[in-house]
């Protein structure tokens, strides 16, 4: 009987760390509840000690979760673990993830301490938390660059003080698969208690090899990986979740072991973190890349045509690719589109499905037919929105390429009023960018500006990813349309309502 290893999902928090990839609220909860549709086993949420924004993030998102186990990391610090219970306080299962450097150097200059007082604070953090929480994690910060023996002892009084997991990271990157693998296996056999808890493996990606790293652990006997949506995390990011998964279900008959996860929503789950945090996957990504299934090859062709087995270990349909069958149109029905949604593996509430159908039928009269991609463009749009401070009213460019560019936007205020502006640029987008700054009074640093067409053909809608930046704040917006310029202006405004949503609910805050 193969093992089931335990997918402990960091995107939220590790993942949404790295440079580029945070994101607001509502974002969070969309994908925690994508996370609770794919099956993992515990999120790690945030930080709760960081920031008041991060605490109750992991809050809200503890309030909505009921079948994965919600985590929140502290340092080994009672404040930290304070703030994480009052965080986890409504969750259905909560889990205190405690973390202490064990490696000689990060003893030595980052935390100032003998690994005596280490293995005394660890144990003590650990019995701390234990006090409002059954489900204690205990990780080694630099593990695989710490004497192992050591590790041993501090695993084994964690344990011994209630850690039901302990976790062993590779925080930098710097294992190879066979060490990593041996090491693990001392680790299991050489740590007092061992019996009692489950041992995790946390890889980063720095030599490209976190997803290596972490097979074989488990090889080697670990029971949980934890890994990240696309691989996203600090530096060169973390062990991607579909990669292990995948490639323990398609290998089950070498590494004996598979997981609980339904990978017919891996697709949407990687869609959905890389249209939130503005991060789009390469091409040729393992599992979810645009060319994963993907055939130019003639003598490929050939093959696949003749049987797909020939050249493809895994079909596009067991993680969830939607096939672009181009039968919607503009007379399809609401109940239509419902079903469209539920096959694609999407649920949506009775609004949200109302503001989809609405944007679709508006679509499905500039297009023949809207395929799935289109669809999924607009299921992103809604699910990721904030509340509108600012929305489209109307908007013209003028350009050439001796007079410049000039452009006109009318937008709604969320109290009714609108406000109409003219700003000159060096191109359309540029000058209607302008005139939106000119209306809100703010002037954010555009950091990231890209467009695509989601599918092909010249009636495909343009997607617009932008990212701002407004006192020392990342904001992410989206944008969609059949014409580039509107995508453009849709993300923009997006990118400026998280701004103005963060900004407005932290008012309180500073007045107080």
């Amino acid at each position: 009987m193969n093992r089931k290893i335990i997918i402990f999902d960091t995107t939220l928090r590790d993942g949404e760390q790295a440079p580029g990839c945070s994101m607001n609220l509502q974002e969070k909860l969309e994908v925690a509840k994508r996370l609770e549709l794919l099956g993992v086993d515990v999120m790690e949420a945030g930080f709760p000690v960081s920031s008041p924004g991060d605490l109750e993030a992991v809050k809200a998102i503890a309030g909505i979760i009921k079948n994965s186990a919600v985590a929140g990391l502290c340092r080994c610090v009672e404040k930290d673990i304070d703030a994480a219970r009052e965080a986890l306080s409504s969750a259905a299962s909560p889990r205190v993830h405690v973390f202490l450097a064990t490696s000689p150097i990060h003893m030595e200059y980052k935390l100032k301490m003998t690994p005596d007082q280490v293995l005394a604070q660890a144990a003590a953090s650990v019995k701390y938390a234990r006090k409002f929480c059954s489900d204690v994690e205990f990780s080694a910060e630099d593990a695989f660059r710490s004497d192992p023996d050591f590790v041993c002892k501090v695993f084994g009084a964690a344990i011994a003080a209630g850690a039901k997991t302990v976790n062993f990271p590779d925080t930098v990157g710097y294992a190879m698969p066979g060490e990593f693998g041996g090491r693990i296996k001392y680790i299991k056999e050489h740590t007092p208690g061992m019996e009692k808890a489950k041992l995790s493996v946390h890889c980063h990606n720095d030599l490209g090899l976190a997803v290596a790293n972490s097979l074989a652990a488990i090889e080697a006997g670990a029971d949980q990986a934890e890994c990240t949506v696309n691989g996203i995390g600090e530096r060169a990011g973390n062990a991607s979740l579909e990669e292990i998964v995948m490639t323990l279900r398609v290998r089950k008959d070498y590494l004996k072991a598979d997981t609980g996860i339904d990978t017919t929503q891996i697709y949407t789950a990687s869609r959905l973190v890389s249209q939130v945090t503005g991060v789009k996957v390469q091409p040729n990504k393992a599992v979810v890349g645009d060319n994963a299934f993907a055939h130019e090859a003639g003598i490929h062709q050939h093959g696949v045509l003749v049987n797909r087995a020939t050249y493809e270990i895994m079909t596009p349909e067991s993680i969830g690719i939607p096939k672009n069958r181009m039968v919607l149109g503009k007379h399809s029905g609401k109940h239509a589109l419902e079903d469209r949604l539920k096959d694609m593996g999407f649920s949506v509430d009775a609004k949200t499905l109302g503001i989809i159908f609405s944007q679709f039928k508006d679509l499905a009269d500039k297009k023949k037919a809207v395929s799935d991609r289109d669809i999924e463009a607009l299921v992103m749009g809604a699910a990721a929105a904030v509340p509108e401070t600012w929305k489209l009213d109307d908007w013209a460019v003028n350009t050439g390429s001796a007079l410049g560019a000039s452009g006109t936007i009318r937008l709604k205020h969320k109290d009714g009023a609108t406000q109409k502006e003219v700003s000159m640029g060096d191109g359309p987008v540029d000058s209607i960018f302008k005139a939106i700054n000119n209306i809100v009074g703010k002037e954010p640093e555009l950091e990231l500006y890209e467009i695509g067409a989601i599918t092909g053909g010249s009636s495909s809608q343009g997607e617009t990813m932008v990212k701002i930046c407004w006192d020392g704040r990342h904001y992410n917006g989206r944008g969609v349309s059949t014409d580039i310029v509107e995508s453009s202006i849709k993300a923009y405004i997006s990118a400026i309502n998280a701004m103005e949503w963060e900004l407005a609910a932290q008012k309180p805050e500073q007045e107080g």
